[in-house]
């Protein structure tokens, strides 16, 4: 029997709609099945700066209990989902300052071979949320990593209309996190959980036929050293 897909959902938010987006993934992913992981990275701002914002504040403290995202998260992961706001049309500081901890994981080729997606927001429209999804995936890609996105698979994507990954415009904290963004959340997280169980399967699968070849292969010798006996 296939063991559960774990997932872990890594993300940075400072006013709070990424926050929003990665509790309903890890919902819909403990829905899905899945042994799920939510953490955040670290914080980079001063904390004059996060004073200065009521909204960045209030999501600080929030999330105070959330732990914060190490490597030994990734590497204990089958499926990963990184969020980000978008920051001139790319990555947040934050996310890819931790992206870039994990050197030494990647080194050891244990990043590879792993299922990944990626979710965003923006405070305006047309404000790079592609472009950052496609900058994000371009890290994937060096990890050996299987990018798996929603796509247009179910009708309700035709709705969001972003097959990158979730996304949502927060209109600077006047348009909160809707339904519309939420069932593209549980969406994508179903489809992750649901590739990334195929490939566990697949992988658990050739592993017992590699065990059974091996045990073909030692019984002649075993059964010889018996006659010897």
């Amino acid at each position: 029997m296939t063991t559960p897909v774990k997932l872990a959902i890594v993300y940075y938010s400072s006013t709070g709609t990424i926050t929003e987006i990665a509790k309903e993934l890890h919902d819909a992913g403990v829905k899905a099945g899945a042994e799920v992981r939510l953490v955040k990275v670290g914080e980079l701002a001063p904390q004059a700066a996060i004073d200065s914002n009521p909204a960045w504040a209030a999501n600080h403290a929030a999330t105070a209990h959330v732990p914060e995202a190490t490597p030994a998260d990734i590497e204990w992961a089958d499926a990963v989902i990184f969020g980000t706001p978008t920051r001139f049309g790319n990555v947040s500081s934050q996310l890819k300052q931790f992206i870039d901890t994990l050197g030494g994981l990647w080194a050891e080729g244990r990043l590879a071979d792993k299922v990944y997606s990626g979710f965003v927001s923006s405070a305006t429209a047309h404000a790079g949320q592609e472009s950052t999804l496609l900058a994000l995936y371009n890290s994937v890609h060096h990890f050996g990593g299987i990018v798996v996105t929603p796509g247009f698979t179910k009708p309700a994507k035709f709705v969001d209309g972003n097959p990158y990954g979730t996304s949502h415009v927060d209109a600077q904290g006047t348009n909160p996190v809707d339904e519309t963004t939420r069932t593209a959340a549980r969406i994508q997280a179903e489809r992750v959980v649901a590739m990334a169980a195929r490939l566990k399967a697949a992988a658990e699968a050739a592993s017992r036929v590699e065990e059974d070849a091996r045990v073909e292969e030692e019984r002649p010798r075993r059964w010889w050293q018996r006659l010897r006996k």
